[in-house]
């Protein structure tokens, strides 16, 4: 693979991956649109790795207390802020975790991977957070997340397992059916990302592991590297026009790409 195709690959992950624009859907476009080859998976797990580390960094606080949390909600105490914080963050993830793996072992993910179906997913989806975000309340901020909203969120995040609906766009949607703040819904999906991200690094990690190479190790640094920038500045640049603007701009371009997606695919 080309240097240029690596840093390309890796900068379209980082700047997607927490913008509600889906971040799959466009490392699936690139070798369709552009003509190059697939960057296959081992980048896929490299830039995945980058964008852990650029959430993990711009969240370090709510990090801090998830860790602390962590041994009291695996022992069934969530008697503690943090614990209540970890086992909500357990509960939103397994949904995900049981339908990825099962769409994952039976190839059926494989066949989700068609420009028409991110063309539909990428319009219906967009259509649908604009409609919530318009109209759902904002009454709840952060602090009110419990038990309750992080299963239905995690109901929602499943939705992300096709192609094109975006991980942070689906639970940024059901966190304002829910009547989150736009900030907080934001939040909360961003922190939602952390274990569903590591999730499904380790589940493809382990058909590249017997791929690697001295090459393949270079490229993958190089990868999670830009990956991890791009993600960075995208993240802060986010949730900071959220303190005065709507999500209608992502929405716009959802259904413009959308629409293009579509009117290629049936041509």
């Amino acid at each position: 693979m080309s240097l240029f195709q690596l840093i390309l690959a890796a900068i379209i992950q980082g700047i997607t991956e927490f913008l509600p624009v889906s971040s799959s859907g466009h490392l699936i476009l690139l070798p369709n649109l552009t003509g190059l080859d697939d960057q296959g998976l081992a980048i896929d797990v490299a830039v995945h790795v980058g964008t852990l580390g650029a959430v993990v960094l711009y969240f370090w606080s709510d990090v801090k207390q998830l860790i602390a949390g962590l041994p009291r909600a695996l022992t069934g105490r969530i008697d503690t802020p943090q614990a209540r914080l970890a086992m909500s963050l357990i509960i939103a993830t397994i949904p995900t975790v049981i339908v990825g793996a099962i769409l994952f072992k039976t190839g059926f993910s494989q066949s989700l991977r068609s420009m028409a179906v991110i063309g539909w997913a990428m319009l219906g989806f967009g259509l649908l957070l604009y409609w919530m975000d318009q109209n759902g309340p904002q009454t709840k901020k952060t602090s009110d997340w419990g038990l309750r909203d992080a299963m239905i969120m995690g109901l929602w995040q499943v939705l992300a397992l096709i192609p094109g609906t975006s991980r942070s766009g689906i639970t940024i949607t059901g966190a304002r059916h829910l009547g989150y703040k736009r900030e907080d819904g934001a939040r909360l999906a961003m922190l939602m990302s952390i274990p569903a991200i590591a999730a499904s690094g380790v589940l493809l990690s382990a058909d590249v592991i017997h791929e690697a190479d001295t090459q393949l190790a270079k490229d993958g640094a190089i990868a999670a590297l830009f990956a991890f920038v791009s993600a960075l500045l995208a993240l802060s640049l986010m949730m900071r026009l959220l303190r005065s603007v709507s999500f209608t701009p992502y929405v716009i371009y959802r259904v413009i790409l959308g629409a293009i997606l579509l009117v290629i695919a049936y041509s």
